[in-house]
């Protein structure tokens, strides 16, 4: 019999992510597990400082969870192993490693080393997946009022939709990657990836590796210069990555220092988690 220290997110997954992590009792029937809200731990750092060598410590929760654990452990989040089961809403992580529809927990400490940096609105967080920022953005800030309002599950789809006919006006952008700078007009998304997933499924950057090293990179994608109808048509295609062929509109560029400026300020997502009233970001790879 196995002991598993089990830190989980109640608020994930629209608020069920308690139920969710309890489904590891039916998982791992006959092993030891003590379950912990990981929003009450106070001190991360300390928490992992006085491990028990014959427990196991297994992550419960989405995306979001995973961005807190890896800023909240700092050096500590890849010092011993890590499981993960997934209670999330989106589960991009999950889906770039290729474990999407597992039945049990995963190791995932190799994924939280060499993590890059934001740095937005004055905080610098280390990220997962990937920053979203544009239309994106939008869809995390309208879907947080939602979920703020009602219980009800959040339709991303149909606030994506209203944003790209009505509601979201695109922006310029000026894109700094590796000291080269562009300038585009009329730009509905901007992410900059360290995966190839983020806003539940959506690969903006197909070929991006996150396990890629000599050099690390990320990669920036720009999708800009399209009318509201055609953005609209062309926008499932971002689910696929066929989004490439669109060359005169869509640009990605990779390096290990991104800036990006927009000439008015919206939300932006980290790992899912949204920011307002961003008007730049800059990410770096150690």
């Amino acid at each position: 019999m196995a002991r598993y220290c089990v830190l989980f997110n109640p608020k994930s997954r629209n608020k069920t992510g308690g139920q969710e992590t309890r489904k590891l009792e039916q998982v791992l029937a006959g092993n030891e597990l003590g379950f912990t809200d990981v929003t009450t731990i106070p001190d991360m750092k300390q928490f992992l400082r006085e491990p028990d060598p014959e427990t196991h410590l297994l992550l419960s929760g989405g995306d979001g969870t995973l961005n807190r654990f890896v800023n909240d452990a700092g050096e500590l989040a890849a010092s011993r192993p890590v499981l993960y089961w997934p209670a999330g809403t989106g589960n991009d992580f999950l889906r770039d490693i290729g474990k999407q529809g597992t039945t049990e927990p995963v190791e995932i400490s190799r994924y939280l080393k060499n993590l890059p940096v934001v740095t937005v609105n004055g905080m610098s967080r280390k990220f997962l997946n990937g920053i979203g920022y544009g239309i994106d953005g939008y869809c995390c800030e309208v879907s947080d009022r939602l979920v703020a309002k009602s219980d009800k599950p959040v339709n991303y789809t149909s606030i994506a939709i209203k944003g790209m006919l009505f509601a979201y006006t695109p922006t310029s952008a000026v894109v700094t990657v590796d000291g080269v700078r562009k300038e585009f007009k009329r730009v509905w998304l901007c992410p900059t990836m360290n995966g190839r997933f983020f806003g539940g499924g959506m690969m903006p950057t197909p070929n991006q590796d996150r396990l890629a090293d000599n050099p690390k990179l990320v990669s920036c994608m720009v999708w800009h210069g399209t009318g509201r109808l055609f953005t609209l048509m062309a926008f499932p295609t971002v689910f696929t990555g066929a989004h490439l062929k669109y060359k005169k509109n869509i640009e990605i560029m990779s390096g290990r220092n991104v800036s990006v400026a927009f000439d008015r300020p919206t939300a932006l997502q980290i790992d899912g988690e949204t920011v307002l009233n961003v008007s730049e970001y800059s990410v770096t790879v150690n």
